[in-house]
């Protein structure tokens, strides 16, 4: 966990990366409730972050799948 000073603030990396993974993990969630895939939001969400979240909740509902 790095802690340095930038423009007279401390930055926490270490708490942004938690909030970041935390973040991926809820994106998991939402994606699996539109019957997408979570592996693949999640992934998707380490990259994007927020903007992943935003699509995901701008997106439709995927219909299921009949075998």
């Amino acid at each position: 966990m790095a802690v340095y000073r930038e423009r007279g603030l401390i930055v926490d990396t270490g708490s942004f990366s938690v909030g970041w993974g935390t973040l991926a993990l809820i994106n998991a969630g939402l994606a699996q409730g539109k019957n997408r895939s979570g592996l693949n939001w999640f992934l998707l969400s380490l990259l994007l972050g927020p903007l992943a979240t935003f699509l995901i909740v701008v997106m439709g509902k995927m219909e299921e799948k009949e075998d």
